[in-house]
């Protein structure tokens, strides 16, 4: 059947009042009175009723049975307790206290065979009864923030409401204390006899704690009890009774004397009382709890350093193993187990050993000398090429083209190589790889020759550049070369030169295009000396027109020293260019006289047309009547207002010669129309009315 300290059904929970969320600041921040409800919450209800929308809480009736049936009296876990109590002893109570498995608290009646979530009112202190005479309730939300709800208005507020604040304080003043700190009642905890004494560290620190805490201290001015019996008396008296100051003091000199007497971690209490009993130390702690609080905590502790003791054994006689395996030269990466066990199972460095750590010592050494050895082997396979490489750079007669078979005919001869067995027992392939980087630098060294006579032969070939350009230069100061010099004209001065002989045959540019190249650049400074001899002639106050001799203008530049570094050809192209800035001018000035001169003839023209000149206008005539107009004074020269007049008689006379012959053709038209048969229906009386009244001849 089940226990009663099993508790309740599990699957029954007690819903708290509703509580504002965690997040919820107390009522003090938010700006509402304590004892009010939180903004935005409903009022909570009774204790044991969920709030308003919330499943109600199971808590147990009181008339419920545990599950199966209840055989005995419940068990009490706080059967050892002793809490202090300020009230009134209460009478023994058929109701006790129990801890569910997930430890929350319930109550058994023993005599109705009733359990119940809520306290009841026998085991209740008075405290307890004045606090439930109050209508608000304190719980704890599930972050752990205390609040209060009233069971009467259904109000919940995160502070103290006044009228519970002001009953605590009424029973704390009737007790006398403002706060009780229950010290001995948290700090004093039940010993369970029949527990194992290899508990856990945690349950040993608990445990030290307690009594740490429950340890009565001897008062240095109060007498020390007599103890009874004379023996036992006398020997005490004979013994130094230390004088403890505090709890420490009296749990390590506990500690000691277990320690001191070399208990160890398998021996049972009643065997220890034996042999610690007689010592001074043994009754200063007062209560049997305590001492098997100690000595329990000292067994654990005994164990735990057994253990550790026993590790570090059998890890020194790992690692002494591995260090045996090591050293021994007989023992390989490709050495077997049960070799291993053959040759050394008679050693007592192999019996310490258990099989299953001998294992993994093999295990270990086997992977450490097969890296050992791939090291090693590295080394030396670095070492023979290393020396083979030396070797074949001894050897003169190996050039870029030697073959590999040549090689190993060499190295059968070579006596460095011979001689040295390490080199003989070197890998085909190592020997090759080292001979073909052999090679690799014997064809990088031919190629850096050649290389070396490719940069010399370009250098010389540069060099007779430079020489002729230096040729070009000297011709050009003696004033052979000029940026207008031909190369059919210099060819015979410069085909003389052991410098032009020099170029011929090389690669590159040859000594015609030096000499093309050095005229594009004189050319290419005509821009820059041309400014250079304006500024002299500007300085000299020299003008360039039509008729400006080369000579005269040479002269005039040759004055300056700033001509020095002009060049010939340069001075008489910049020559050639003034003369032809001139000869523009000349020619636009020649335009705009002709323009203006055409224009004052126009006004002339107008002038005459606006006096009706006809053929039978004489200049003489016309002259008079105008030569104080404006258009008559422009023209200054006689001869040319003859001229225009002249030009336009004869416009005037051609005009009326057109006109003439044009009504000439007319006429005898009309006179062909007359001699119709339509004219003869019309009544004229000569041709010439006829002629008069045709509108053709008008």
């Amino acid at each position: 059947m089940a226990s009663p300290t099993s508790g309740p059904p599990l699957n029954t929970r007690i819903a708290p009042p509703m509580i504002p969320p965690p997040a919820f600041p107390p009522s003090t921040q938010m700006g509402f009175t304590p004892g009010a409800i939180p903004p935005g919450f409903m009022a909570a209800a009774p204790m044991g009723i969920g709030p308003p929308g919330m499943p109600p809480p199971f808590m147990p009736p009181f008339n419920m049975n545990l599950p199966g049936e209840i055989v005995g009296a419940p068990v009490s876990f706080n059967k050892s307790i002793s809490l202090p109590s300020n009230d009134e002893t209460k009478p023994t109570s058929e109701w006790t206290e129990h801890k569910a498995p997930d430890d929350r608290l319930y109550y058994y009646n023993a005599g109705t065979k009733q359990s119940s979530w809520e306290k009841p009112d026998e085991l209740k202190t008075k405290t307890e009864l004045l606090l439930d005479q109050c209508p608000w309730k304190e719980y704890k939300s599930d972050t752990g923030a205390t609040y209060y709800h009233n069971i009467n208005t259904k109000e919940a507020s995160w502070t103290v409401p006044p009228e519970l604040e002001e009953l605590k304080m009424k029973i704390a003043s009737e007790q006398g204390i403002i706060q009780a700190p229950l010290i001995q009642q948290s700090l004093e905890i039940p010993i369970d006899r029949g527990m194992d004494s290899t508990d856990s560290g945690s349950a040993m620190d608990q445990a030290m704690a307690a009594t740490l805490a429950s340890i009565a201290v001897p008062d240095e001015n109060r007498p020390t009890n007599n103890v009874s019996g004379k023996g036992f008396k006398s020997k005490f008296q004979a013994q130094e009774v230390p004088i403890l100051k505090n709890k420490q003091e009296l749990i390590d000199a506990f500690k000691e004397l277990l320690k001191k007497k070399n208990i160890p971690s398998n021996a049972s209490w009643d065997q220890t009382v034996k042999v610690i009993s007689r010592d001074p130390l043994y009754p200063q702690v007062k209560k049997l709890n305590e001492k098997r609080q100690l000595f329990n905590a000292y067994k654990t502790q005994k164990q735990k350093d057994e253990k550790d003791e026993h590790r570090l054994k059998a890890k020194k006689a790992k690692e002494d193993l591995e260090k045996f395996f090591m050293k021994n030269e007989d023992v390989t990466s490709k050495t077997k187990y049960y070799r291993l066990e053959e040759k050394f199972e008679h050693l007592d460095i192999w019996r310490n050993v258990s099989e299953i750590d001998r294992r993994d010592v093999y295990d270990d050494v086997m992977f450490t000398l097969a890296k050992r050895e791939k090291e090693e082997s590295k080394l030396q396979k670095k070492r023979n090429m290393k020396q083979l490489a030396a070797v074949l750079d001894s050897m003169t007669l190996v050039d870029h083209t030697t073959t590999w078979y040549q090689v190993q005919e060499m190295l059968l001869n070579n006596q460095n190589f011979v001689n040295d067995p390490k080199l003989l027992g070197m890998e085909k392939e190592d020997a090759l790889t080292v001979f073909q980087d052999h090679i690799r630098e014997l064809e990088k060294e031919e190629e850096h020759d050649k290389e070396r006579e490719r940069r010399r032969r370009k250098q010389q070939e540069r060099k007779n550049r430079d020489n002729f350009g230096m040729f070009l230069e000297e011709l050009h100061q003696q004033g052979k070369l000029t940026s207008m010099s031909l190369w059919k004209e210099l060819y015979p001065i410069i085909s003389t030169d052991v410098r032009f002989s020099a170029l011929l045959g090389q690669p590159g540019s040859t000594a015609l295009d030096l000499f093309k190249f050095y005229v594009e650049d004189l050319k290419s400074r005509f821009h820059e000396e041309k400014k250079i001899i304006k500024e002299i002639l500007k300085e000299h106050s020299f003008i360039v027109d039509v008729s400006t001799k080369f000579e005269e203008f040479a002269r005039v530049v040759c004055l300056d020293k700033q001509s020095e570094t002009l060049d010939a050809g340069n001075v008489k192209l910049a020559y050639h260019g003034f003369v032809d800035k001139a000869e523009a001018r000349e020619r636009e000035r020649l335009r705009e006289e002709n323009r203006r001169q055409r224009k004052l003839e126009t006004a002339f023209r107008s002038l005459l047309k606006e006096m009706d000149v006809d053929y039978k206008s004489d200049w003489d005539d016309v002259r008079g009547q105008i030569e104080n107009h404006q258009a008559f004074q422009a023209i200054t020269l006689e001869s040319e207002r003859l001229r225009i007049f002249k030009i336009c008689f004869k416009n005037v006379q051609r005009k009326l010669n057109k006109i003439f012959k044009r009504n000439l053709i007319k006429k005898y038209t009309c006179l062909d129309v007359y001699s119709t048969d339509y004219l003869n229906k019309h009544e004229f009386d000569h041709v010439s009315e006829f002629l008069d009244k045709c509108m053709w001849c008008m």
